[in-house]
């Protein structure tokens, strides 16, 4: 008598349902993270239609997760029918915070930059319509450029503030040369005889967190040497951007995964 028993490959014995062979994951959980991270800074509510096309899975399945996660407090429904984050949300972004200073990562990673090139590196994230500097490291060169630490400077003059509106989406062909190219120089733009080369830095769930930079006079650094350091900048930007926003996933942009530091 034939075994009528439906023939299953090894993998099908051995995987859960819910888990995806090809990369271990449990779908069920990735599904779930994809729809809590739909929600951009500033968004209060979000339509179920639109977490359906922002999460890219049909709504009944959105709504089944939804509804999950509102059992715990991460999500929670709105009359009309849209959804918003729930307080569990906040209280694990709050947990995350207190036990992580993101200065504990971005100082020494700039303090090895500055070793490297030889002069001073920076961090520098948008305060509204400006850029700030929340980290410095000063270079061990005797003639250096000096930035307070907190004062308002243009987004749109040096190559601090044109990586981050760039990297935000702002229109243009200078800034599409930039995103293309992952970087940015400018030779006193906003100071004169001031030089500087920048690259963004991307934080969690891969948004765009700020920029890192070096900078020192026109007069050491030439465009040509400025080329020359790129690389480096890249590559610090980078390493700060995998520790602050975690393993590479399929939100990760491209000019972080081209030039991803071996």
């Amino acid at each position: 008598m034939r075994n009528s028993k439906p023939w299953r490959s090894a993998t099908a014995e051995h995987t859960p349902p819910d888990e995806d062979p090809s990369t271990g994951q449990v779908v069920a959980v990735t599904r779930a993270i994809r729809l809590l991270e739909s929600f951009a800074l500033g968004e209060s509510q979000l339509s179920l239609a639109e977490l359906s096309r922002r999460c890219g899975l049909h709504k009944t399945t959105v709504l089944r997760i939804a509804r999950t996660l509102a059992m715990s407090g991460y999500m929670v429904p709105s009359d009309d029918g849209g959804w918003r984050l729930g307080p569990a949300a906040g209280w694990l972004g709050a947990r995350y915070q207190s036990g992580f200073d993101v200065q504990d990562v971005v100082e020494p990673m700039l303090r090895k930059l500055s070793e490297v090139t030889g002069e001073s590196a920076a961090f520098y994230v948008r305060e509204g319509e400006f850029r700030t500097c929340l980290v410095r490291v000063e270079g061990v060169q005797p003639l250096r450029h000096h930035v307070r630490m907190g004062e308002a400077l243009p987004l749109d003059k040096g190559s601090p503030g044109r990586v981050i509106l760039a990297f935000s989406g702002q229109r243009g062909e200078v800034y599409e040369r930039i995103r293309q190219r992952g970087y940015c120089m400018s030779i006193g733009e906003r100071e004169r005889g001031v030089a500087t080369v920048s690259a963004p830095v991307f934080g969690a769930s891969w948004k765009l967190l700020g920029s890192v930079c070096i900078s020192g006079p026109e007069s050491r650094l030439t465009e040509e040497v400025l080329e020359g350091h790129a690389k480096s900048v890249i590559d610090a930007a980078n390493r700060l951007s995998y520790a602050l926003a975690g393993a590479a996933v399929p939100a990760t942009p491209k000019v972080v995964s081209t030039w991803y530091p071996s």
